[in-house]
């Protein structure tokens, strides 16, 4: 296995190549201290990661942990055992890099959020505070707010007034929402970045209007003192916008401007038999679109949100990246940004929907999950063991996740962490694991046989066949506690005490990122 120093990982980031840098350690543990450009790929979810963010295995990669000893070594074997042919452990993880006097970032989607904060710096997005925004609402002034995120997050919260148009959606079909060009249009997220990121779309891409993001969005919002809304469900209208020639003008020149390109389906096959370079085929459209009919080989990764939080979907810093929608819109306004944050190669796919399509939401390849046989448990059959005191259930959901729902009794797990279940299961009734993804769950089941005496059983279908059956569901704001949430970054909101606090820490943190990136010297944002 090679090893490489500090100084070496350091100058591969800026000699042109291939490079993916994959931090070994848990979603919140990474957010702790990690590397400008390293990915999250946790050893709880590498089967399913690596595949995701690695479209080609002849990339060179470089594997990163926090100092704790043979979780980088640990990634890097499993990477090279599925066909990852050069890989290598950067020696002593993060705590060599601070030695070496490189820059260390905490928190999460770090290279996409300092991209928020230069491309508000360079392009001065205008942004008003939130008790401007209310003096504006009480006046009755001609205005609308879009709320940049994705419906989940809008539910949860908003702004009053607000309607949700993610960000990617917003030249789509701004014509159809603000057709008046003396509307005043205010976009908002929960923070920072896709408020700026959102307003700036509408203004690189012309719109007359006047445009303005709301600082620091619905956080702001509450800590200025102002009361957000719940379970707000108010969107866009539904459809082909009949604004699209104007939109897609106006795409088509921010896209230029950017250097995007364009290709057709014969370029695109020529681009994916290129066994020397790697090459992303994303579909940028909404979940529900790609869900109803999609290019095959294509991953749903919304417009928006893959601005906000591109190493989610794309790890290989050189690579190429092949952007699909039904229109063009979408795809250029996000392979525009896509070029100013990473100079990545992109290109808008033209006629991507012609042809044979598949239906479906993505799921990634897990070969390993596939290839196991365990004994399964009906929803029903678990429950009616549950009520007698017959089973034991781990499930292995994202800890914010199993906070708002959880099968009743069940003990919170992750796939690293089991050994510390065991002491906590007894041996005289089955484990039954649960899981939001069944291969992870699958993957679970010898491992905890391992280790405890009782018979493990896979619940068949997982939580969404639990669900699905109508059975009950419970929820625990403290379990697990905050301090034990090291598979994701918690959000401010997400917090149990010193909520306030955190959101104040964040805003600075963002705003600060600006400094911080200027320092480490990794990021060349803009058109290069």
């Amino acid at each position: 296995m090679q090893r490489i120093s500090a100084a070496t990982l350091k100058s591969w980031i800026s000699d042109g190549q291939e490079l993916a840098i994959l931090d070994a350690r848990e979603d919140g543990e990474f957010g702790r201290s990690h590397l400008f450009w390293a990915n999250p790929c946790g050893l709880s979810r590498a089967e399913l990661r690596a595949r995701a963010i690695l479209p080609r295995f002849g990339t060179r990669i470089a594997c990163v942990d926090g100092g704790e000893g043979g979780l980088a070594e640990r990634l890097a074997a499993y990477l090279e055992g599925i066909g990852c042919t050069d890989v290598a452990v950067l020696e002593g993880g993060t705590p060599a890099w601070a030695a070496a006097g490189y820059v260390l970032f905490s928190g999460v989607n770090v290279p996409s959020k300092a991209f928020g904060e230069w491309v508000e710096h360079h392009y001065h997005t205008p942004s008003i505070d939130p008790a401007e925004l209310a003096a504006m609402r009480e006046s009755g002034q001609d205005m609308i707010i879009l709320d940049s995120r994705p419906m989940d997050e809008f539910r949860r919260m908003s702004i009053p007034g607000a309607i949700d148009v993610p960000g990617g959606e917003l030249v789509y079909r701004i014509g159809e929402i603000a057709p008046d060009p003396s509307t005043t249009i205010v976009v908002n997220c929960a923070g920072r970045t896709r408020s700026i990121m959102g307003a700036e779309s509408l203004r690189s891409a012309g719109l007359p209007n006047k445009v303005v993001a709301l600082r620091n969005g619905t956080m702001g919002w509450e800590l200025a003192g102002f009361a957000c809304e719940t379970g707000k469900t108010a969107s866009y209208p539904a459809g082909t916008p009949g604004s699209l020639p104007v939109a897609l003008d106006r795409a088509r020149a921010f896209a230029e401007r950017s250097g995007v390109k364009t290709i057709d389906r014969a370029g695109l096959d020529r681009l994916l038999a290129d066994g020397g370079r790697t090459t992303y085929l994303l579909d940028v459209r909404d979940p529900a679109e790609y869900a109803a009919g999609h290019l095959v080989g294509s991953r749903s990764a919304p417009g928006g949100q893959l601005v906000q939080a591109t190493d989610q979907w794309v790890a290989v810093r050189g690579a190429r990246i092949v952007l699909v929608d039904d229109t063009g819109v979408r795809a250029r306004m996000t392979g525009g940004w896509l070029r100013q944050l990473g100079q990545w190669e992109v290109y808008v796919l033209e006629d991507g929907l012609s042809g044979r399509l598949e239906e479906g939401a993505w799921q990634p390849r897990c070969p390993e999950a596939d290839a196991l046989r365990p004994v399964t448990v009906a929803p029903a059959e678990l429950s009616a063991l549950l009520a007698e005191g017959g089973a034991q259930v781990v499930q292995l959901s994202r800890s914010i996740d199993f906070r708002e729902a959880h099968i009743p009794g069940a003990l919170w797990g992750v796939r690293t962490r089991l050994a510390r279940l065991a002491p906590r299961l007894q041996a005289d009734r089955p484990v039954v694991v649960a899981g939001a993804e069944e291969a992870l769950a699958r993957l679970a089941v010898p491992e905890l046989q391992g280790l405890v005496a009782a018979p493990v059983r896979l619940l068949a279908g997982g939580l969404g066949a639990w669900r699905a059956a109508g059975l009950p569901l419970a929820r625990d704001r403290r379990n697990p506690e905050d301090a034990d949430c090291i598979d994701t970054y918690l959000r401010p909101y997400d917090r149990n005490e010193g909520v306030e606090e955190a959101m104040r820490e964040y805003l600075s943190w963002e705003i600060d990122l600006v400094h911080e990136v200027a320092r480490d010297g990794d990021a060349r944002f803009g058109v290069m």
